[in-house]
């Protein structure tokens, strides 16, 4: 299908599939159509099953987004507590329109889940309580994350209930707009097809001998084990002294397993100066998201929290990384259980499974171990070209995709083809117009005029100059800290220092937030038996206890303590 078809069939509001193969144009068209939303008023909201998906649509996960986290079930009780947060009721209730990016990697079951909250926040039984919902992605990348033994029949989300309530319109893009090498684009479609020939075969095993820049290559594996390996071994190759970073857990021993399993930073993190690094958790106010790359410049001393790495960026802006908490939280907000590390991981080196929803120039790949269907087809459609591919090593199986995607592939094509035919042609302007007079929006050409100006204008910015009153008016209005910081993309401690600084400087009224004191006691102890001992180390200039020793001293969050010592310092 064209994009301009399937550009008019996403403005007749019905629910969308929108795939095709990597490059075919889905994450533009979907930029199209949201621009066309914006100028007439329609609220969309844009979502993407994983961070890095996420980020290039300017989105959060559609599991923040719900409210889900990672659930897999959810009680009559719990959507009514969730109902109860002012912050997600309001941004779902006033959602027209819902985009999920990349839904290849959104198990079944979660998607059964949004399909629940919306029904139940809409008040409902229209299949996601009668919104539009386009989902986007290509099911010829790797399947989602599921328990041991699980099949992928069981986590497509293709094959969920809510998928089949959805009745879906497939536009199955079939234009090539990314890669520039057509080589590189006969090969990836003969994967699709499975008609792979031995001519392809030797255009991928003479790459072995193309040279690349070490600094510039980023070298893909399937295990986390040679890449563990590799890692170490460039760590160990340069000089100076190893600076470890251990991550603090807390809580309930079974969900800090569940932690340590979906957490990307490693639970003892190594660092020296010159080491190659990405991020792998969203701080859009510090500057960076989950894949960005950089290189370790050096490490600062932090009055507060110790040692800090500091991250030179390629555009060569510098970070000083401070710890992130990552946590599962019930129904109440009560943390049940947290994991707190600087959120770096060493990537000379990173896995297939990683790499997906990145768009790489050059890579050295390995495709001897492949053990999973698709593992080869992800790394290889990475890639702009095959020049900028190094195919060190190759298992004829890597280029084996899932039957069940194969079959599925084969079916939405044949239903987008049909509706190409039948709606190519076809003056749906009607439909449009009905479908934004529906959704509340703006059919006033000069109002949409206007307001696709000032979206053409629009700059995008990641800090705001006014930020402490965007928190202000927030908070006023009776948002929680965690519906503040989903709101303004900003990180819980973030918006912590921010209540900080207003409470001091302008004397904002915070006690609405503050601890019970049973929360507060151990922190609270913790501070005063830190202040006895009176180690240097510990003590900040101004003779305030740091951060690092009370999360070590309590096993708390850093957040946690931030919070408390708001109330007792």
């Amino acid at each position: 299908m064209k994009q301009e078809t399937a550009l008019k069939l996403l403005k007749a509001g019905e629910n969308i599939f929108l795939t095709g193969s990597a490059g075919a144009g889905k994450t533009y068209t979907l930029n199209q159509y949201i621009q066309y939303l914006k100028a007439r008023k329609v609220t969309v909201a844009v979502t993407a099953s994983t961070g890095i998906a996420a980020t290039h649509m300017n989105g959060m996960t559609i599991h923040t987004w719900a409210g889900i986290g990672i659930k897999d079930t959810l009680t009559e009780s719990e959507l009514k507590r969730m109902y109860e947060r002012k912050y997600l009721r309001e941004h779902i209730e006033k959602t027209q329109v819902l985009v999920i990016d990349e839904i290849s990697m959104l198990h079944a079951k979660q998607l059964n889940l949004v399909n629940q909250v919306l029904k139940f926040f809409k008040d409902s039984d229209e299949p996601f309580g009668g919104i539009q919902v386009i989902v986007s992605g290509d099911f010829f990348q790797l399947p989602p994350v599921g328990r041991n033994g699980e099949l992928n029949r069981d986590k497509f989300a293709f094959m969920s209930d809510a998928w089949v309530e959805a009745k879906f319109r497939v536009c199955y893009l079939t234009e090539q707009h990314r890669q520039s090498d057509s080589v590189l684009d006969q090969i990836l479609n003969a994967i699709r097809r499975q008609d792979i020939s031995e001519q392809h075969i030797q255009h991928l095993l003479q790459t072995k001998h193309q040279a690349h820049q070490n600094e510039i290559v980023t070298r893909l594996y399937t295990h986390n084990m040679d890449v563990d390996n590799l890692n170490h071994q460039h760590l160990e190759q340069i000089d100076g002294k190893i600076k470890r970073f251990d991550a603090i857990v807390d809580g309930n021993e079974k969900l800090i397993e569940t932690l340590k399993s979906s957490v990307r930073a490693p639970q003892q993190l190594e660092l020296k100066k010159g080491a190659k690094v990405m991020f792998v958790k969203n701080n859009f106010d510090m500057g960076y998201v989950n894949g960005s790359i950089g290189e370790i410049k050096g490490f600062v001393e932090d009055e507060e929290q110790g040692i800090l790495p500091q991250v030179l960026m390629k555009d060569g802006s510098t970070i000083v990384v401070e710890p992130e908490t990552w946590s599962i939280e019930n129904e109440q907000g009560q943390v049940l259980a947290s994991l707190t590390q600087i959120p770096l991981r060493l990537a000379w080196a990173i896995t297939i499974h990683k790499s997906q929803g990145m768009t790489l120039e050059s890579a050295e790949i390995n495709l001897a171990n492949t053990f999973e269907k698709g593992q080869g087809y992800v790394a290889l459609s990475r890639l702009k070209s095959l020049e900028g591919l190094k195919l060190v090593d190759f298992n004829p199986q890597a280029l084996e995709l899932d039957r069940l995607a194969m079959k599925a592939d084969s079916r939405f094509q044949e239903l987008s083809s049909e509706a190409e035919q039948h709606f190519a042609e076809m003056d749906l302007s009607k439909q449009h117009d009905a479908f934004i007079r529906r959704c509340g929006g703006t059919l006033n050409l000069l109002e949409i005029e206007r307001n696709e100006k000032k979206i053409g204008k629009k700059i995008k910015e990641s800090y705001s100059t006014n930020t402490l009153e965007e928190t202000k008016a927030l908070f006023e209005a009776d948002y929680e800290i965690e519906d503040i910081a989903a709101e303004r993309k900003l990180t819980k401690s973030t918006i912590i220092n921010h209540l900080a600084r207003l409470s001091r400087e302008q004397n904002l009224n915070i006690e609405r937030i503050k601890p019970d004191e049973e929360d507060l006691e151990p922190i609270r102890a913790a501070y005063k038996k830190l202040q006895k001992r009176n180690n240097a180390e510990d003590m900040n200039d101004d003779g305030s206890i740091k951060l690092r020793p009370l999360v070590e001293a309590t096993r708390l969050s850093y957040e946690q303590v931030r919070l408390a010592l708001l109330f007792i310092v």
